[in-house]
């Protein structure tokens, strides 16, 4: 089959279009699905680039690893949306033929194989392409807003960095448990953010929302923009801040967590730094959503598998408004760009 590696870290011009060893369904991945398509999210651009050799030596400490000198994983991709094609015999909740969305490894790729209890059935009004922009980017956001800022009805919640992939599901999924949302964003996309639900909007090259004098019950930290104390002034005396990772200033924020917090985070504002897990429980929850027409993912743009090289180098360089999409053929044709 098909599919893209790296055996080097680097910029996306490492990424290699190649024949592989079609994969089969295992004890731990014991579903193994044709894949119809799979995005990008910032953990697969540092999972191709290593990042800074810091991130290399400190994530371990997370349970995380990319590897030191070279890739410890060759496989790229994760977010996946596909047909069955078929299972192990520990299987019980697919069949071959169920059409899935969820996380995998290795899912920029023809076929991949999946943990059971990492998928889920794909939403009945979705198309593959949708569906596989859901995952990790919508993950971080449920998660981030309800398990970590503890959202409730009515809360001022403000999400920073609002027309990206993470963002766009921000916004939805706060207006979904009956918050008051304000998004900000750049200027090309104020209109995106309204029409999917926002009810005010901040155009972050006009105006710095840490100074305006407004206060917010929670947010929502993407964008990487601003400084703890920028924050402090944002919130309320119960306020709390949600720091998504996987943003270019990782190892500063990861440091903070790990070694500073403990010392500086007392007082009534709370600081939490996570990053998201995939379960197939969440993955449900936002099926119902997409279903109801509460979450609507917003796709910027889409490559085919064979010229994924391309992909990465859009989404690091365009500031994609929403999720970039892979979409994978029948027959991928070898010799094309990557």
């Amino acid at each position: 089959m098909k599919a893209i590696t790296h055996t080097k870290f680097g910029p996306p011009d490492v990424i290699q279009f190649e024949e592989v060893e079609k994969p089969v369904p295992t004890d731990k991945l014991g579903v193994l699905i044709k894949v119809h398509a799979s995005s990008i999210n910032p953990a697969d651009k540092y999972q191709i680039s290593g990042g800074p050799l810091a991130i290399r030596l400190f994530l371990p400490l997370f349970r995380m690893s990319l590897g030191v000198r070279k890739p410890k994983d060759t496989r790229v991709g994760s977010d996946i949306a596909g047909r069955v094609e078929a299972v192990g015999p520990n299987v019980t909740q697919f069949k071959p033929g169920d059409e899935v969305f969820g996380v995998a490894p290795g899912a920029c790729a023809e076929y991949a194989t999946a943990r059971e209890d990492r998928l889920a059935l794909k939403p009945a009004n979705s198309s593959f392409e949708e569906a596989a922009a859901t995952g990790i980017a919508a993950f971080t956001a449920l998660q981030g807003l309800r398990d970590h800022g503890h959202i409730q009805p009515g809360m001022k919640v403000l999400v920073n960095g609002a027309g990206g992939g993470v963002g766009t599901f921000a916004v939805q999924i706060a207006k979904s448990f009956g918050a008051e949302v304000t998004a900000v964003t750049n200027t090309e996309n104020l209109d995106l953010v309204r029409k999917i639900g926002a009810d005010h909007v901040i155009d972050y090259t006009k105006e710095d929302f840490t100074k305006n004098g407004q206060q917010y019950d929670l947010i929502t930290d993407i964008a990487a923009t601003h400084s703890f104390g920028d924050y402090k002034r944002a919130l309320n005396s119960n306020g709390t801040v949600v720091i998504i990772g996987w943003k270019d200033k990782i190892v500063a924020r990861l440091l903070y967590f790990a070694i500073l917090k403990p010392l500086l985070g007392r007082g009534d504002k709370k600081f939490t730094f996570y990053i998201a897990k995939s379960n197939q429980k969440d993955l449900v929850v936002l099926k119902e959503l997409i279903e109801a027409g509460k979450l609507t993912p917003v796709i910027d743009k889409g490559f085919p598998l064979d010229n994924t090289r391309d992909a990465f180098r859009y989404f690091d360089r365009e500031h994609p408004s929403g999720k970039v999409v892979i979409t994978v053929p029948s027959n991928p044709t070898m010799g094309a760009s990557p």
